[in-house]
């Protein structure tokens, strides 16, 4: 398994493994298929090369099998923060520590960057494996958000988790 930092190359293989994870985990996500679906490739290469963001790819057999998304606060109040957004492992790989693998290369990343104090994340409130997966790795829950996304005429709530270094 090779874990490694998107660039503008990956924006093929990343927009397919983004809309399978809106497709197969809708509530797992603010955003949703039909919004990204005609989104263009490009879209995602530009935001590989941002100094603020970076997207990390776990690759098996050439295949980019699971993404996750830290972006770091640009205002000078929460400079000391970072977010992390959009994880996700397809179905097939799953229960091989890849999500582990990926978490753990962003926070190495934002290690990097000395200022950064603390990372934030939500995920929606059901799921037990990624709340699991973020505590193994330090984080900790802070709240709840209810009702925090709508999906039709189902509300989900959010746990809100932090890590701090």
């Amino acid at each position: 398994m090779e874990i490694r930092r998107l660039n503008p190359e990956d924006a093929v293989l990343y927009k397919a493994l983004r809309l399978e994870a809106l497709q197969n985990h809708p509530e797992a996500f603010g955003s949703d298929y039909e919004a990204e679906k005609d989104r263009p490739v490009d879209r995602y290469a530009t935001r590989f090369q941002s100094e603020q963001a970076a997207t990390f790819g776990a690759f098996h057999e050439a295949q980019l099998v699971g993404v996750v998304t830290v972006v770091c606060s640009e205002l000078d109040k929460m400079r000391h923060r970072a977010n992390l957004f959009a994880m996700y492992v397809t179905p097939s790989i799953r229960k091989q520590q890849v999500g582990q693998q990926l978490v753990q290369e962003a926070l190495r990343a934002l290690e990097e960057r000395p200022w950064i104090e603390q990372v934030h994340l939500s995920v929606v409130r059901t799921n037990e494996a990624a709340k699991a997966l973020y505590r193994s790795l330090g984080f900790e829950s802070y709240a709840i958000e209810p009702r925090a996304l709508k999906i039709d005429d189902t509300y989900h709530d959010e746990e809100l988790m932090w890590y701090r270094f």
